[in-house]
Parts: C-alpha cells; sequence; structure tokens
C-alpha cells in the first residue's frame, strides 16, 4: 500500500486501506457487499479528517478551494447527467 500524503496519517489510511482491500475482494467482487453499506467508511472518514488537519497546517487547503472554484463552471458542465 502506498504512503499517505501526510506522514502523521500513515497509521490511519493503513488500517482504511486494510479494511477497504479485504471488503472489497471478499464482499463486493463476490455480490455480497454493496457500495454505499461500505463498513470501511468510518476510517475512511478518519483518514479524510487527518488529512484535511495536515492540509490545513501546510496551506494546501487554501490552494485545493482556489482550484476548485477555478473550475467551477467547467465541472458543473461535465457533471450533468445524461
Amino acid at each position: 500500500m502506498s504512503a499517505s500524503l501526510a506522514q502523521e496519517c500513515n497509521e490511519v489510511k493503513e488500517r482504511y486501506d486494510t479494511c477497504f482491500l479485504k471488503w472489497y475482494s471478499e464482499k463486493y467482487l463476490r455480490g455480497n457487499g454493496k457500495t454505499d453499506d461500505n463498513e470501511c467508511a468510518g476510517l475512511f472518514k478518519d483518514y479524510q479528517k487527518c488529512l484535511k488537519v495536515a492540509l490545513k497546517d501546510r496551506g494546501i487547503d487554501k490552494l485545493l478551494e482556489e482550484a476548485r472554484e477555478d473550475t467551477k463552471e467547467n465541472d458543473a458542465i461535465h457533471m450533468q447527467r445524461k
């Protein structure tokens, strides 16, 4: 598994990755799991929370916000459902 963008999040990312790979291979691929009942969702939220703090500490959160704002109109066009 790959390392997290933020070293301090490696442990929680590893827990999530392990959980997800097990769920994906043992349940989802066998037709016994649905994407909306993934039991690893809590671990993913923990990882997101850790990343948000790390990104904010490094000032990357503002760069992401600016990039999202810059592409908002284009994203809206391409994300429309047909």
